[in-house]
């Protein structure tokens, strides 16, 4: 088949491994594991039960057996997917450190310790990466998830020269880094060529140096994820504290402005207050000058009233007076 499991032997690492012909599926492949993690085993399904329909049973029996990848998984596939160049540079760190270590430089620590700078320089962008990615998808980036991210990398980086190791971009599950046994035919491969004949022998101080070695490469790496994970730790308190930071200066920002839109419609209702007072003060005003006017005009119409009174008693008097002169008129 052009499409085959590859398990790692050290953790049961599941994915695809791509040696064949037949690039549509390969691509098909690819782009399962291209996509969001929530969307992965709808579109796997899909992809299989058309696979089947058009009469490629194995393959979509191959396809069916994809296991959905674990979140820290899921982000070294996209940091494949997604930063190619970054993850190149990973893996080209990797085999030059591995082609230090099989050349006999490995005990020239200044060239071993830039090589190692390197590669550690390396590891750290990619790990920023992936919580970056994580949290741009709605992930949570843990402490553990990043460690976890930073260990596969630091694997795929081991397994850089190493036959039939794991396949980038289709992983299912984290990768342990390979152990000495994995490494140590590539190791020998290597020194062979240059080695004295009298040195081959398993002289006990050649073992007591092998020994010593794979202590100290052990003892290296264990130092290594911790401060990996001392790190992560620091990442993910950076990334909190400036998430904190953003949005208590988001925070202050629509306080500032509630304060200045608060001020403002407060300096608008003193204003109208004022005006309100002012036209107040002059509406009394202008009632006490009201009341004084119709006062005065009440005080006037009692005077007019008496004068109308005055002069009815007038005309009747005259009148009377006319009706007497007429009545004493001879005739």
């Amino acid at each position: 088949m052009g499409l085959r499991l590859v398990h790692s032997k050290s953790k049961a690492l599941t994915m695809v491994k791509n040696s064949d012909p037949k690039p549509n599926l390969a691509n098909d492949v690819d782009a399962l594991f291209k996509l969001p993690l929530a969307e992965f085993t709808g579109a796997r399904n899909a992809l299989a039960a058309q696979l089947k329909k058009t009469g490629q049973a194995n393959d979509a029996n191959i396809v069916k057996s994809l296991a959905k990848p674990s979140i820290s998984a899921w982000a070294v596939n996209q940091l494949y997917w997604q930063h190619r160049q970054a993850f190149d540079n990973l893996i080209a760190a990797g085999k030059r450190l591995q082609q230090l270590q099989t050349s006999g430089l490995a005990g020239k620590v200044g060239t071993m310790r830039t090589s190692l700078d390197a590669r550690r320089e390396a590891l750290t962008h990619l790990s920023d990466l992936a919580t970056t990615l994580l949290s741009n998808a709605g992930h949570n980036s843990s402490v553990e998830t990043i460690r976890r991210v930073s260990i596969t990398l630091e694997a795929l980086s081991s397994y850089a020269s190493v036959e039939d190791g794991p396949t980038p971009g289709r992983l299912t599950q984290d990768v342990d880094p390979p152990g000495f046994e994995t490494l140590a035919p590539l190791i020998s491969s290597g020194r062979t060529t240059k080695a004295d004949p009298e040195v081959t022998r398993n002289s006990p101080s050649q073992k007591s140096k092998a020994t010593k070695s794979r202590s100290d490469v052990q003892e290296r790496r264990q130092l290594e994820e911790k401060r990996q994970t001392k790190i992560a730790a620091a990442k993910l308190s950076l990334q909190t504290a400036r998430k904190s930071l953003a949005e208590a200066r988001a925070q202050l920002q629509r306080l500032e402005s509630a304060q200045k839109k608060t001020s403002a419609e407060a300096q608008e209702a003193q204003k109208r207050k004022r005006e309100a007072e002012e036209r107040l003060k002059h509406s009394r005003l202008v009632a006490d000058e009201a009341v004084k006017r119709a006062s005065s005009i009440a005080e006037d119409a009692r005077d007019a009233a008496k004068s109308v009174e005055e002069a009815n008693r007038e005309v009747a008097r005259v009148s009377k007076e006319l009706e007497i002169l007429f009545r004493q008129s001879p005739g």
